[in-house]
């Protein structure tokens, strides 16, 4: 049973969510919307977490508020600040009719599914996925089912990914970068590069028993590529040449190399053998850390970076 506290903690997380929702759809301002759904994301988070999902959790905080966050700031930094009028009344009744016609619909949504629960089979999928984690390589559930048990499911997850970094890679050279920082920002990013690695490489090597995992670990990696374009680093840290290339493919193809060499060997397309298949999972996810990475901080650049097709610009250094 919960205690009072934790869900009186429920109701003003769930009101904060509505609240934050509503806000950064009505505002007119695009930068103050991109920060309430940064603030969104960050509730989202730790809603996630009183879910008892900290893989989601992670994954919002990181991505879903931060990294996505980041994307959104650097799309509008050079839009103009417009002037809104105040809209007519006949719009503004339309908007909060549509804003309760939607929470009346998830209203619905939540009686229905509160409702099929009760009325379902108790057998959940969660206790299936438990009963048979032992035959995944991994004692994490989460990272069982990512790698193992729906891998082709993530296999085309880093196939889009990949994807859509090639449409931004399309989009022409990256846009113009940030001014050299300060000494108070430049010594910040000088010491929080190599801790954000760390960081990235620990989640990386958790995620098989642990909340964490390759879409963890690259959303770290790619924040710290983020703090050094902000910083004046026009590479954002990237690698040039090839090895950028390798990178940002490397993800996709490590799957489907493994998934390859199995068939040969007589197994399913990714059916991983039990004593190989702790192994087999962390070359993956190692590969789809950088893919990640490298995917997000494209992304944040803007379009192909400097390195991406020639050596890399003069007085650039690779940082991470």
């Amino acid at each position: 049973m919960e205690s009072p506290a934790l869900l009186v903690l429920d109701v003003l997380l769930v009101a904060a969510l509505m609240a934050l929702a509503w806000a950064t759809l009505e505002s007119r301002d695009a930068r103050r919307g991109v920060v309430l759904f940064i603030a969104f994301g960050l509730v989202l988070a730790v809603v996630w977490a009183r879910l008892a999902a900290p893989d989601v959790a992670l994954a919002e905080a990181a991505i879903g508020a931060g990294l996505s966050g980041a994307l959104l700031l650097a799309a509008v930094r050079d839009e103009p600040t417009v002037e809104h009028r105040r809209p007519r009344p006949l719009v503004r009744v339309g908007s909060w009719a549509v804003g309760l016609l939607c929470a009346g619909l998830g209203i619905a949504v939540a009686w229905a599914f509160a409702t099929a629960l009760a009325d379902s089979d108790p057998t959940r999928l969660a206790d299936i996925v438990l009963d048979r984690v032992g035959e995944s390589g991994v004692s994490n559930p989460v990272t069982a089912v990512l790698l193992n048990f729906r891998a082709y499911d993530t296999f085309l997850e880093l196939a889009v990914l990949l994807t859509a970094l090639l449409g931004i890679v399309a989009l022409g050279p990256a846009r113009a970068g940030y001014r050299a920082a300060g000494p108070v920002l430049g010594g910040l990013v000088h010491w929080l590069t190599p801790v954000l690695i760390l960081t990235g490489g620990y989640l990386l090597w958790v995620g098989a028993h642990a909340p964490g995992g390759a879409f963890q670990a690259g959303a770290v990696l790619a924040a710290a590529a983020v703090l050094l374009r902000l910083s004046g680093h026009r590479s954002a840290g990237l690698p040039v040449g090839l090895a950028l290339r390798a990178t940002s493919v490397a993800g996709a193809a490590m799957f489907l190399a493994v998934g390859l060499a199995l068939m040969i060997a007589g197994r399913p397309f990714l059916g991983f053998p039990l004593q190989w298949a702790g192994p087999l999972i962390l070359l993956i996810e190692s590969a789809a850390t950088l893919a990640i990475a490298a995917a997000l901080a494209i992304a944040f650049v803007g379009g192909r970076p400097d390195g991406w097709s020639h050596e890399q610009a003069p007085g650039e250094t690779s940082q991470c």
